[in-house]
């Protein structure tokens, strides 16, 4: 859970949201990083060590450069957890259709009596 945690922790940043977005791309240095955004590059690493911190990005050299990847393995841990819950909330949905179908029935039924 603490991985969950985490993940959702860093994803509640819009910043980070678009850091990641970026990432999903492809591999970008923080200079690179740092461009679209009105902040300092020292600002953008202290998003970078969070995201880092959660599993969500990873850091390699690439000759002078430290590149930035995307790690999608925390993401796709937090889809499956939601995925849980929109299966169980989809059958209480069914289930409430169903209840409205009954419904309207009884009130057709009703209508036609009178």
């Amino acid at each position: 859970m603490q991985t969950l945690d985490a993940t959702f922790s860093a994803l509640a940043d819009p910043t980070r949201r678009a850091i990641l977005m970026s990432l999903s791309k492809k591999d970008h240095t923080v200079m690179e990083l740092t461009k679209p955004f009105r902040m300092s590059q020292p600002a953008i690493s202290k998003h970078l060590k969070v995201l880092e911190e959660a599993g969500l990005i990873i850091s390699t050299k690439r000759a002078q450069e430290r590149l930035r990847r995307l790690q999608t393995s925390p993401l796709k841990e937090a889809v499956d957890w939601m995925e849980k819950y929109r299966l169980l909330w989809e059958t209480r949905y069914k289930a409430l259709d169903g209840l409205l179908v009954e419904l309207q029935k009884m009130q057709t039924k009703k209508r036609k009596r009178k």
